[in-house]
């Protein structure tokens, strides 16, 4: 039982030695992430029916 309490006891730590971002930054950074994960959904998206269509065309030749 010591251990799991030394073990917490150095997370807290650890923790409070984190420098943690700002309201600003992080809603900042959230955005740039939710963008990104549009931007390569919709990319994916279009690469699947680019492939699934010529798949298609080519199984009815």
């Amino acid at each position: 039982m010591g251990k799991i309490k030394s073990f917490f006891s150095d997370v807290m730590s650890e923790m409070r030695k984190t420098s943690w971002p700002k309201s600003k930054e992080l809603t900042k950074y959230t955005t740039v992430v939710i963008a990104t994960v549009v931007v390569m959904a919709i990319f994916f998206v279009l690469t699947d029916l680019g492939i699934s269509s010529l798949f298609r065309w080519f199984l009815d030749l």
